[in-house]
């Protein structure tokens, strides 16, 4: 199948690829030649609000009427090669990461207690912030992974250095074991993919449009398969390969949690990137055990919820069961559920950040993200308040909120795809994400009080920045949510170009081609009234 290609020059005035990734990098570097942490901060605000600029530009130069890769970049030296891109896979997802990002340095900017001042903390969220744009904009496969080991260098350190649990260390082994063996894994599918196509005719390469073209040249398919699924398992999290999420999250800093979760996409991305459009067929025979995984997930996910004490493992949790929907959206292999998936993924980055950035804020005015102690919440802290609802319900998929669209298209796509029965269970499972998240929501917000003490008091806080931050993630839930069309529109020509990739799946959409019909066949249609 023919898959267009758009180089940069023809639609931006520069590569603003490359520099959205070089941008904060830049301003990494000026924050650690700082002298001072206020300089230091400052230049951190300014390199994460010009990435919010270049990525309003991007959607701007971005042609969402035509299908293929868009503003390319490529660069070859010493045999290595750098290629970028942007399609309808990945364009709401850079946009997330520059925001989010943006919104971390102002919680920061909110809250530079102790733990926070330390320029290497605002180098390490900017460094962040790279990592993850080169990631999502990769067209290399080694290039992609390269990316996710770096990614875990910001991660750990934040983590140790400016995590509020008493086991950070325990916390971050069981995140390398669970990561190391990810990362080996899709190392192991990455080099299969590259040394599969190698021939007379195709050289060593590990270029993703190169291999797009030539896939079906490919060798060990099943195997490849089965390294990065499991490998991108880990980074989603799917279940059984989640236990290193739940303890990080209640070990780690809030703010760099608020980042992470925008790095949990990665994984989504990374299945649409790397093994729906080159492995069509073999996701197609494996979409049993894969539906399975994603069933377990949602509701093992949302009972382990609803037994948690502490908000930022409850959260934990939700994410699994939420990954648990985006999955068998991937696997419907059909529009609905594809576009379902890229939307919903993002809209549910941006609500559980919300989320979590009021957790952080409270823990800030409390010391605790334990439930039983909170309570009464909402009187003296109404921003908070409604900062977390807002957030909440749109992970709860109501209308008004980008869920809401995204999770209908998920369901139109499972019910082609795979009948009623699916369908009504992931129903299920987001009526027990309500039943958790709602009864969070009370304990800490409506609850009375269960200390004589309530340390809950705005006082002594910058008001006007959480106030920033609660209206920029409303606003944009909330005005997604009621103007959904343009966003489907980034990713509607893309999604589609995949589905037709599919082998037993395209064939039964459109039907058997001329030359496989049998020459008696033609006859007996001809000689049809």
């Amino acid at each position: 199948m023919h898959f267009p290609v758009t180089p940069w020059t023809e639609a931006a005035a520069f590569p603003v690829l490359t520099t959205m990734t070089l941008a904060p990098l830049a301003a990494m570097a000026l924050v650690l030649y700082s002298r001072s942490f206020t300089t230091a901060l400052r230049f951190g605000f300014a390199g994460t609000a010009l990435n919010v600029l270049l990525s309003v530009y991007l959607l701007a130069v971005f042609d969402a009427e035509e299908s293929g890769i868009h503003l390319v970049e490529q660069a070859h030296f010493a045999g290595l090669s750098y290629t970028v891109g942007v399609d309808g896979v990945n364009i709401l997802f850079i946009p997330l990461t520059a925001v989010i990002s943006f919104l971390v340095m102002l919680y920061t900017f909110s809250h530079a207690k102790e733990r926070y001042r330390d320029r290497a903390y605002v180098a390490s969220v900017l460094g962040y912030e790279t990592v993850l744009i080169g990631a999502f904009a990769a067209l290399n496969v080694m290039q992609f992974w390269i990316w996710s080991v770096l990614e875990m260098l910001p991660v750990i350190y934040l983590t140790l250095h400016s995590g509020t649990g008493q086991r950070r260390r325990w916390a971050v082994d069981r995140f390398l074991q669970y990561w190391l063996s990810a990362l080996l894994m899709t190392l192991g599918g990455f080099l299969l993919l590259g040394f599969g196509l190698i021939d007379s005719e195709h050289p060593l390469t590990f270029d993703w449009l190169t291999i797009k073209h030539n896939n079906a040249y490919l060798h060990d398919e099943t195997l490849v398969f089965v390294l990065l699924f499991y490998g991108f398992a880990v980074r989603m999290p799917l279940f059984p390969f989640h236990g290193w999420l739940p303890i990080l999250a209640e070990h780690g800093t809030v703010a760099s949690c608020a980042v992470f979760l925008v790095g949990l996409k990665l994984g989504v991305f990374a299945v649409l990137r790397f093994i729906l459009p080159l492995l069509p067929g073999v996701a197609e025979n494996w979409a049993g055990l894969v539906l399975m995984l994603a069933l377990i997930s949602i509701f093992y996910g949302a009972v382990m919820a609803l037994l948690q004490i502490n908000i930022r493992r409850l959260l934990a949790f939700a994410v699994l069961s939420q990954t648990g929907i985006l999955v068998i959206g991937l696997f419907c292999f059909n529009d609905f559920g594809l576009e379902g998936s890229i939307m919903l993924s993002v809209a549910y980055g941006l609500a559980t950040a919300g989320m979590l950035f009021s957790v952080g804020l409270i823990y800030e005015r409390t010391g605790t993200a334990l439930m039983p102690r909170l309570g009464g919440l909402f009187d003296s802290n109404l921003t908070l308040g409604m900062l977390f609802l807002v957030s909440a319900l749109s992970t709860l998929v109501k209308p008004g909120t980008p869920g809401f669209d995204a999770t209908h298209l998920i369901i139109e796509g499972t019910i082609e795809e795979h009948g009623w029965l699916l369908a009504i269970a992931i129903l299920t499972g987001n009526l027990l994400a309500a039943a958790f998240i709602l009864w969070a929501f009370q304990r800490m917000f409506l609850a009375s009080c269960k200390r004589f003490a309530q340390p809950y008091s705005s006082l002594h806080h910058p008001v006007f920045k959480e106030r920033l931050i609660t209206a920029v993630i409303c606003v944009l839930l909330i005005g997604t949510g009621f103007y959904m069309r343009p966003w489907l529109r980034l990713v509607d020509q893309d999604a589609s170009m995949i589905t037709k990739g599919y082998p037993i799946h395209s064939s039964m959409q459109h039907g058997p081609t001329e030359e496989e019909v049998q020459p008696d066949q033609l006859q007996i249609e001809e000689e049809q009234p």
